[in-house]
């Protein structure tokens, strides 16, 4: 029996109409081949939705994700609109689509490709075999503590503030997602915060150690955030799992993915107790090379990946859309990105067709 699913489209801004069109196009022919279909509604976010209504996360938006199985989100951001107030900025809708849709579990896997080894900075035998998974919480933390803002002194200076804050339940819960990745993997989670001088990282690590008391398979290990980040990159293969904080995450999640040789290439997963997860690429919005078909469209392919697998319980498709990305890489073709010499060069629809190819015609029933 065929199974239906809702996505709602965020191509957002940049390269994301265009990757977003790759990725749909996979979508639709995976779909063919596993008796899947997929309803697609696409809404505004960011930038667009700011040219469009003047603010960038309309409320029609968010009740089309609410309504949908999960959310394919591309790329948001660009120079035209840094200069507008931190409210009606692009990144404003990414942030309050996370909380409107309590998505506080961001899973950012960072693994080396044998096709791409050499496009990483770093060295061969640095990088060869890492496959690490960053679970950052991601509605909690500095970006979403009260009080914040930016205020005049008595002395007549500003002062800019933002407060680090998390409960015992925002900590509990994300701890227990990491766990649960740490156990279907090789067992071993790294807790990265800063307890040595910050009060909300010493309750985190402390709850850490209480949660673990549940997981006795799982190796449980501390560090500081400053060695963390010198250690993923002096030995990344000592890590597997790491599980931190709102903005730590969002530090080392991006360290993590240029072990990889391109943050080009990297999927993530939003996901919330309930309703629809938002999947999308690592990368931004790019908009130096947006409209002129440059873009790597292979992390929003993944990403969609990584949805057929979470939300949907489709790991068969899923498999089979990773295995066709390998089957483009090792066929040779790469985008500017990921370029390296004696490869054939192509574009962000190209790249598409050799996917397309790769993963065959519809299976006859």
């Amino acid at each position: 029996m065929t199974q239906q699913y809702r996505i709602t489209l965020l191509p957002g801004d940049g390269i994301g109409p265009e990757i977003t069109a790759v990725a749909v196009a996979v979508l639709k022919t995976i779909g063919q081949q596993f008796d899947l279909e997929f309803s697609f509604t696409e809404a505004l976010i960011g930038g667009a939705a700011i040219d469009a209504t003047g603010e960038p996360l309309p409320q029609a938006t968010l009740a089309a994700c609410k309504a949908s199985d999960a959310v394919l989100f591309a790329a948001i951001g660009g120079y035209k609109w840094d200069n507008l107030p931190r409210e009606q900025r692009p990144e404003t809708g990414l942030l309050g689509l996370r909380a409107g849709l309590g998505l506080f579990a961001n899973l950012r896997p960072a693994t080396i490709l044998p096709q791409l080894i050499d496009a990483s900075s770093l060295k061969r035998e640095v990088v060869e075999g890492v496959d690490i998974v960053v679970v950052r919480e991601l509605t909690g933390g500095i970006y979403f503590g009260k009080p914040k803002g930016i205020v005049e002194t008595e002395t007549g200076e500003k002062r800019g503030f933002n407060t680090m804050v998390y409960d015992e339940s925002e900590v509990d819960r994300i701890a227990k997602v990491a766990f649960e990745i740490a156990q279907k993997r090789n067992k071993r989670l790294c807790s990265v915060d800063k307890a040595n001088v910050l009060d909300v990282s010493q309750l985190w690590r402390d709850r850490l150690n209480l949660m673990a008391e549940n997981y006795p398979d799982v190796e449980l290990s501390h560090l500081y955030v400053d060695n963390a980040a010198m250690q993923l990159i002096r030995a990344p293969k000592q890590f597997d799992t790491i599980v931190t904080g709102n903005l730590f995450g969002d530090i080392l999640s991006d360290a993590a993915a240029m072990l990889t040789g391109s943050i080009g290439m990297l999927p993530s997963a939003s996901l919330g107790a309930d309703g629809p997860g938002v999947y999308e690429p690592v990368h931004g919005s790019a908009p130096d090379i947006a409209g002129q078909d440059k873009a790597n469209p292979l992390a929003m392919v993944l990403s969609a990946a990584m949805m057929l697998r979470y939300s949907f319980d489709q790991p068969a498709a899923a498999a089979k859309i990773e295995q066709a990305v390998q089957t483009v890489l090792d066929q040779g073709y790469r985008t500017g990105d990921i370029m390296s010499p004696g490869m054939i060069a192509v574009g962000c629809q190209a790249m598409g067709e050799k996917l397309l190819a790769a993963l065959g015609p519809a299976m006859q029933s």
